[in-house]
């Protein structure tokens, strides 16, 4: 079960990191937007950071986690235990 866990945080990362990659634009458009503020950022830089929450979902969200679990089974298959 331990194993299972930490093949599915794995696989959580990976997608995060996909995430940040393609949404970089909208990440330095809000980095940009934030720099020098404080609290006010929360309302200053809200375009921004929708924008950025936004393209994230696109690629962290359950389906895209689904899919990916798919894909890394089948190239598990045959292979032996799974080892992230």
């Amino acid at each position: 079960m331990k194993m299972l866990k930490i093949w599915h945080l794995a696989l959580r990362s990976k997608m995060k990191q996909k995430a940040l990659k393609e949404c970089n634009e909208y990440a330095s458009k809000y980095a940009q937007c934030a720099a020098g503020k404080t609290i006010s950022v929360v309302w200053h830089c809200r375009k921004q950071a929708k924008e950025l929450n936004e393209c994230l979902h696109q690629y962290t969200n359950d389906t895209i986690f689904e899919e990916m679990k798919k894909e890394y089974m089948a190239q598990q298959e045959g292979k032996g235990p799974v080892i992230v």
